[in-house]
């Protein structure tokens, strides 16, 4: 056992799926220069392996792009548009991680985001939030993790220029993970 693993009360190494029922994928943009709008995505998927070394672990999710919320209809149906995400061509966003290391208590997730068939290198602030047993005799793990992106860099560069300037959208979306695995039955 590494001193890493010591660190990290009852870590558990194996893999996992992410269980989507107890998880979020959320996101937040400004909007108007003067509020954020927030949403998120109902369906997603993926596996994590949590390796011996932590360093080791890797994590792969992917996002089903026409399952957005944002909590009105209409805005859903545009950001499906070609002007935003373009569903009818791209259909999935996906995230596969590179590197896992260290980062003071906590963690950061190095890997590769594509949206919109564009692929950037994205960094996740990852929050382990701890393992146990479950009510159904399994073992679950928790992770929160964040990261700010530019749309614009993934091809999602509508320009609304407000009257006065700004925009009706900003760049920067501020992504944040809320989620729980299950590990699977060796």
């Amino acid at each position: 056992m590494t001193s890493t693993l010591r660190q990290i009360p009852g870590y558990v190494v194996g893999t996992w799926d992410i269980d989507a029922s107890h998880s979020t994928v959320g996101f937040s943009v400004r909007h108007m220069m003067v509020s954020k709008v927030r949403g998120y995505f109902r369906e997603f998927s993926g596996e994590l392996v949590t390796a011996e070394d932590p360093s080791q672990s890797t994590v792969t999710a992917t996002i089903d792009m026409d399952s957005i919320d944002t909590r009105q209809e209409q805005r859903d149906a545009h950001i499906r548009s070609a002007d935003f995400f373009d569903v009818g061509n791209h259909t999935v966003m996906t995230f596969r991680s590179t590197t896992v290391r260290a980062h003071g208590e906590d963690w950061v997730v190095d890997g590769e985001l594509t949206l919109k068939g564009i692929t950037k290198p994205v960094s996740l602030e990852l929050e382990l939030n701890g393992f146990g047993p479950d009510a159904y005799g399994g073992t679950r793990a928790g992770f929160s993790a964040k990261t700010v992106i530019s749309r614009s860099e993934f091809g999602v560069d509508i320009d609304m220029p407000m009257d006065g300037g700004g925009v009706v959208v900003g760049d920067k979306i501020n992504v944040e993970l809320e989620i729980e695995a299950v590990l699977r039955a060796s």
